[in-house]
């Protein structure tokens, strides 16, 4: 009781801080050049509500035994993982810094070192918030759908708070001291280099351990997801933690600062103070609009856990649309594209919106698309794999309609052809809308791998078919709002991209890029080729990790057949050291590639030609990154979404049910598509924007 009287009495205080923050948003304080403290009250609230979220999910039962000694498998292997990682990264972090010193200034050099602390720091706290909310959500489980579906979105929040509170209150504290963008561009570029690695490690980690799993425990041996006698059952655990929520996480941190750091740019160079400022004060509203949001979010024992995560979600965006409309009408009264720039965030939001419905539709059993693969499953694996990349190529067309109709309605509606700067300023503004409600979003895609971590400790420590039924129910939502995370994080990342090369090349004074230039033709071209080689690069590793995997486990069956009979236990250690070691490994070559070729490009044709011309060849690259990145991230996703739920489809007792040659073909198709939808397609996103935002760090070395 003293526990729950102390978490009221924190709450309160906690309202009335943030009813406090709120009320100083739309004050006439906000419009002077101190609104950047709104950013900074408004990164500290979220870090608040983090805290409280967390401090409520400790005093939560763990659980018997059994569920604690799970969770405690999968905690520790998650962080050893972690641990490895970064210490392999803070090597790499040190040496670009020191680069960033030499070249640029020592200034962007300590907003480099912030911007990947940061990063990092918010994926360390997720994932341990994560992986110990899920034997607290498998134990609730036994008493309702609701107190298990409650642990599971808070631990999703603590992420989704972390995310934005950190990001932002980094970013504004930074361009406080320097008041200088193209200095704290450098905090984006910290940011972006921790996120792949990141998303390509955790990819590479959670690809390796679940293709293992999957092909010899499922299809090999027949024994049930989750089993306890498959030795990289634990592997698979850590690694929806270590993709899913670290991963996932660090790519919008990622996409958050950068769409923030490319308005303030061109604030700064088209508007005035107060449109650098906007974006940050948007993002502050953004996150307010957050917190109040997750208080939406309930459901009842019969109830339908998506419904309450998508009024969440509805919610969120519903406040900050209203929220934003009279700040920015009270900071632009009757000034030139004042309405505009209300008009832009309000596309960025829609388009992200319609994005997220596409692909839940491309990628959830309740629609055709989906259920069209599952019936290809009838004429065999082939059929399958076909029916798939059909669905996946489709799937790229109409969200490239959307964000191409965002992009120029976002650039008409400031700016129109008469005034471009204006314009590309609302693109930047259209990619903050995008990703104002970006704390609830992440706390909806986080929300996924708690609950099928707790489906797997339900599982495995045999808990009533009622709690597994339970767990299930979350489990199967939590697909869909990955795949819709998944997609929300490529368009949001599209248009970041787009607004990032806006800012380069008004840094570098490009008013336009000649195309027919040879050497911009050749960029054009060498820059559409880069994400096939990244995802060739990300891909072959997950088939090698993956075939160690394999290895091991047919080996552990091979050489201890008490295994499957229950009278020993698997060497769960030696799978996670597997992955963890491959994931470690492989996951430094994309990242060098991503950092170097901009470098590559732009130095190497100013050295050579005229420093004119390499940067527009640069521009040339990054757009040709950006074209094929976006579309190719978007059939991967998808397709392997796809694939992924046709086969719980079929698992649900359609064509044939579990053990059936359906059932075989479909975990054929989603064994493919696994390092599609969690390694190679989020790691694209990155891939484009970090890119983009090393030629804007380093675009004084470009100019002329």
């Amino acid at each position: 009781m003293e526990v729950k009287k102390r978490q009221v009495f924190w709450e309160t205080i906690f309202w009335i801080v943030l009813l406090a923050g709120i009320f100083m948003s739309f004050g006439v304080y906000a419009k002077g050049v101190k609104s950047i403290f709104i950013g900074m009250i408004a990164g500290m609230i979220a870090l608040l509500f983090a805290a409280l979220k967390t401090s409520k999910i400790m005093s939560e039962n763990k659980g018997n035994e059994t569920m604690s000694a799970i969770s405690n498998h999968i905690y520790h292997g998650a962080m050893a993982f972690l641990k490895r990682e970064y210490k392999i990264l803070s090597l790499f972090v040190i040496v670009v810094a020191l680069l960033i010193s030499a070249f640029i200034s020592v200034n962007t050099a300590i907003c480099f070192l912030c911007g990947a602390i940061c990063s990092a720091v918010a994926g360390y706290i997720g994932m341990s918030v994560s992986t110990k909310s899920n034997s607290r959500t498998a134990h609730a489980a036994e008493k309702s759908l609701n107190s298990a579906f409650k642990i599971a979105f808070s631990g999703g929040v603590v992420m989704g708070m972390t995310v934005v509170g950190l990001g932002l209150l980094g970013l504004t504290i930074l361009y406080y001291i320097f008041k200088d963008y193209e200095i704290v561009n450098g905090f984006a570029l910290g940011a972006s280099s921790i996120a792949l690695f990141a998303r390509v490690g955790g990819g590479i980690f959670t690809k390796a351990a679940d293709v293992g799993a999957d092909l010899v425990g499922k299809v090999e041996a027949g024994i049930p997801e989750d089993d306890h006698r498959n030795p990289a059952v634990i592997a698979d655990n850590v690694g929806d933690n270590v993709g899913d929520v670290a991963g996932m996480g660090a790519d919008l941190f990622e996409s958050y600062v950068g769409s923030i750091i490319a308005s303030i740019t061109l604030g700064a160079l088209c508007l005035n103070l107060r449109g650098a400022f906007l974006p940050i004060v948007l993002a502050g509203l953004g996150i307010f609009a957050s917190i109040i949001a997750v208080y939406f979010v309930r459901t009842k024992e019969n109830g339908n856990p998506m419904f309450s995560l998508q009024l969440g979600t509805t919610g969120s965006m519903l406040l900050t649309i209203i929220g934003s409309y009279f700040l920015i009408t009270n900071w632009f009264p009757g000034e030139m594209g004042g309405n505009g720039i209300f008009f832009a965030l309000l596309i960025g939001i829609v388009a992200g919106t319609l994005i997220g419905y596409l692909t839940e539709y491309f990628t959830s059993y309740n629609f055709m698309p989906v259920k069209r693969i599952a019936q290809s499953t009838e004429t065999g694996t082939a059929t399958t794999v076909i029916s798939g990349l059909d669905v996946g190529m489709l799937s790229t067309f109409f969200p490239m309609v959307i964000i191409s109709l965002a992009t120029i309605g976002a650039f008409l509606v400031i700016g129109g052809m008469g005034n471009y700067t204006l314009g590309v300023y609302g693109i930047s503004i259209a990619a903050v809308g995008m990703l104002s409600s970006v704390g609830m979003i992440v706390a909806v895609d986080a929300y996924g791998p708690i609950s099928d971590n707790a489906g797997g400790i339900a599982q495995m420590a045999n808990l009533e078919k009622e709690v597994r039924e339970r767990t299930d129910k979350l489990d199967s939502v939590g697909n869909t709002t990955a795949a819709i995370g998944k997609g929300f994080a490529i368009g949001s990342a599209a248009l970041t991209a787009l607004a990032l090369l806006c800012a380069y090349a008004t840094v570098v004074n490009l008013e336009d890029i000649d195309i027919l230039n040879p050497f911009v033709t050749a960029g054009v071209l060498f820059g559409a080729s880069l994400p096939f080689l990244f995802c060739s690069l990300t891909m072959g590793a997950v088939g090698r990790a993956a075939g160690k995997m394999v290895d091991e486990v047919r080996r552990q069956f091979r050489e201890n057949p008490g295994i499957m009979t229950g009278c020993c236990q698997p060497n769960y250690k030696k799978c996670v050291d597997i992955s963890t070691k491959a994931a470690i490994l492989e996951m430094l070559l994309p990242g060098i590639l991503a950092i170097g070729a901009p470098l590559v490009v732009g130095l190497g044709v100013g050295t050579l030609v005229d420093k004119t011309i390499g940067a527009q060849a640069l521009g040339g690259m990054l757009m040709g990154a950006i074209a094929t990145g976006v579309c190719l991230a978007i059939m991967m996703a998808n397709t392997g979404g796809a694939w992924d739920n046709a086969k719980k489809y079929i698992e649900e007792g359609h064509f044939g049910g579990k053990g059936s040659a359906q059932h075989a073909a479909s975990v054929v198709g989603d064994t493919i598509g696994d390092p599609f939808k969690d390694t190679s397609g989020p790691s694209l996103n990155i891939l484009i924007k970090l890119m983009t935002i090393v030629s804007l760090v380093c675009a004084t070395l470009f100019i002329a």
